[in-house]
């Protein structure tokens, strides 16, 4: 158990992330009918790098995979991208059903939905950037997420290496400069030995029963190598996704032939690598610029 003193801390982290006003996107488009399955865009606020159309980078929260936690919450670090030279685009997705849970934390995610709009979300967003953002290089895009939402970054970039029955395998890597894996939940079977979120991996993929079964489809830790430049940054002192589910998953691509990069930031928790005001997230917009400039 954490000590009172960082216990203390990490609330003060959770607080200053989540008091920025949200930012409203320049551009909303839909990738499916459910209300949930739309992208927000951001077009960039100023003109960095070294010319040329913008990146693009696309976002996807964390949050457990849980319902009362959507897209809003990370408009501020959507919006602090689309300031440093950065097109964006913030994708929302199903997460566990509302008012599930009562007993305890709401149900985190939905499956197969969670994954289905994922992919489908990626699918689309070739044209959608064409039409709703055209000042964006579509040809570079960088995939980065927080949290739930590294897992799902990791995920998306790994879906030519699922099992061939997989709804969701492409028959090619997907065109991505890179991955930015934001304390991502990385590696199932560390996650749900640590309990992270109240065992919300374990939840993901439908419960005691299903979590065997399921976890080659949906774990990062088990698609690997993946062949797409991978960088994770983790903050050595986060009590909510601790650094050995990062860890465990370099270690993992490291057994399997492949390099990740992992940036381990000192005194520094889970929320400040999303908060425009906390040094991590000028770190973490570096290490999206490297792979994606």
């Amino acid at each position: 158990m954490p000590d009172d003193a960082a216990a203390a801390r990490a609330a003060a982290e959770e607080e200053s992330a989540f008091a920025h006003p949200a930012v409203d996107p320049d551009v909303t488009a839909a990738y499916g009918d459910h209300p949930d399955q739309v992208i927000d865009f951001y077009a960039p606020r100023a003109e960095v790098g070294p010319g040329g159309l913008p990146p693009l980078v696309v976002v996807l929260h964390g949050g457990a995979w849980r319902a009362p936690y959507d897209r809003r919450h990370i408009t501020p670090f959507a919006d602090f991208l689309a300031r440093r030279g950065f097109a964006v685009a913030n994708v929302e997705y199903r997460r566990g059903a509302e008012g599930a849970g009562e007993s305890g934390p709401p149900v985190a995610g939905r499956w197969p939905d969670t994954f289905d709009d994922v992919a489908a979300a990626l699918d689309a967003l070739p044209a959608l950037v064409r039409e709703a953002l055209p000042q964006a290089d579509a040809r570079r895009v960088v995939i980065t997420g927080h949290s739930a939402g590294g897992h799902l970054a990791l995920w998306a970039a790994a879906r030519h290496v699922l099992p061939a029955d997989a709804p969701w395998r492409i028959d090619r890597p997907a065109p991505l400069r890179g991955v930015v894996a934001l304390a991502p939940i990385a590696d199932f079977a560390v996650a749900d030995k640590l309990d992270v979120c109240e065992g919300a991996a374990r939840q993901l993929l439908g419960g005691e029963e299903q979590f065997g079964e399921r976890q080659p489809y949906a774990d990062p830790a088990l698609l690997l190598p993946t062949g797409i430049a991978t960088t994770l940054v983790q903050g050595r002192t986060d009590l909510t996704v601790p650094q050995a589910v990062a860890e465990a998953y370099a270690d993992a691509a490291a057994k399997a032939g492949e390099v990740v990069g992992l940036t381990l930031l000192e005194d520094v928790g889970h929320f400040p690598l999303i908060d425009p005001v906390a040094d991590a997230c000028a770190v973490v917009a570096e290490e999206i610029a490297q792979l994606a400039w």
